[in-house]
């Protein structure tokens, strides 16, 4: 029995990046002799343990034969008899195809430190197009890493999408990994590589032209989501950055991506209110307060401010210094002075309880101005 390190903590420790999770792989051992040994069975599909005392993750060593479509459509052999290298060549990247042993001797048979010295994203063998999830994984990989596509792997890549093998894809993988690659250091780069291949037409049509560098709105649009990552903002907003892209089939790409409901709000709502956000300076005082009825700013204010850093980082402006954002922050500061509960209490005022506190809260802000 020999235990290896794998995967990314492996490529991350060449890179001198931080590791986040460790993963081993079990050369030599069967599920009773990691029970024997105190492990904890987690696995469905494959046998994995949890270490008892650190419980991170031991794989036994596997290979893997395609029996169906899509990524599921695999069948799992497990033995004490699967070599190391058996594993590893059933890895997507040789970047990920790299282990260590107890020593720290570097076990790296498809040249991986290598081609994370050329900045290189080079699937392993052929059984990559066995997977549709590695095309979405490279592109993720791409945003990561700032790392080129291999020739012959963008090749095998397209050849997946004409063959329809991305169309197996199921919307909570394309979700997972598109989040994944938006939170990246250059999420630009994960599109570019889906729309090269022909994978973002595939999986979302919507954005097929909008994020698509060959056009000039899609450079452009490229651009801002790199800005969005140097501001290091959360997902609602670098997703609403991409998603308004989609205009007005925002709604059919979340339902397509199963998009949660926080994100899917804020980029309808930056789709539908981004225009007016850009003029707060020149609007009135009842056209500031239908703007904050439109981004609903007194229910939701931190979604509000979601809004205004998606406006700003469009805009290539500093969040913080944004002038729309100054305009409609002090908008609502001078409402929030409005007491709406006596305003609806009111007998004497003949007015609609709605128009009562409307027009309270216009005359605010004309007041603060």
């Amino acid at each position: 029995m020999k235990i290896y390190e794998v995967g990314g903590a492996v490529r991350d420790e060449l890179l001198g990046r931080p590791v986040q999770d460790r993963d081993y792989v079990v050369v030599g051992a069967t599920p009773e002799r990691m029970v024997e040994l105190g492990f904890q069975p987690v696995g469905r599909d494959f046998p994995v343990f949890l270490h008892p005392r650190t419980h991170e993750e031991y794989a036994l060593a596997r290979t893997e034969r395609k029996s169906g479509r899509g990524y599921k459509g695999f069948t799992v052999h497990t033995s004490p008899e699967v070599t190391l290298e058996e594993d590893l060549a059933r890895r997507d990247l040789t970047i990920n195809a790299m282990a260590r042993d107890d020593t720290g001797t570097l076990f790296d048979p498809f040249d991986g430190a290598a081609d994370l010295a050329r900045g290189l994203l080079r699937h392993v063998s052929p059984a990559f197009e066995e997977d549709p999830v590695r095309i979405l994984r490279v592109a993720r990989f791409a945003a990561r890493f700032g790392f080129t596509v291999a020739e012959d792997t963008m090749a095998l890549m397209r050849q997946m999408v004409e063959v329809g093998e991305a169309d197996h894809l199921v919307p909570e993988r394309v979700w997972q990994e598109v989040s994944r690659g938006l939170m990246e250091a250059r999420p630009s780069a994960m599109f570019d590589v889906l729309a090269e291949c022909g994978a973002l037409a595939r999986v979302a049509p919507e954005w097929a032209h909008a994020l698509d560098r060959r056009h000039d709105a899609g450079a452009r649009a490229l651009d801002v989501l790199d800005r969005s990552a140097a501001h290091a903002t959360p997902i609602t907003v670098r997703f609403g950055l991409a998603g308004m892209r989609a205009g007005r089939d925002v709604l059919a790409l979340c339902d397509r991506l199963r998009a949660p409901t926080d994100c899917r709000e804020l980029a309808s709502l930056a789709t539908r209110t981004l225009a007016d956000i850009r003029i707060a300076p020149q609007l009135d005082a009842r056209e500031l307060v239908n703007l904050l009825q439109a981004m609903d700013a007194w229910r939701r204010p931190d979604r509000m401010r979601e809004l205004l850093c998606i406006a700003a980082i469009d805009d290539d402006a500093a969040p913080a210094d944004y002038a729309p954002s100054r305009v409609i922050e002090a908008a609502l500061v001078a409402t929030l002075g409005v007491n709406a509960a006596a305003l609806a209490a009111d007998r004497s005022d003949p007015r609609s309880v709605p128009d009562r506190i409307r027009d309270a809260r216009v005359a605010a802000v004309q007041d603060a101005r």
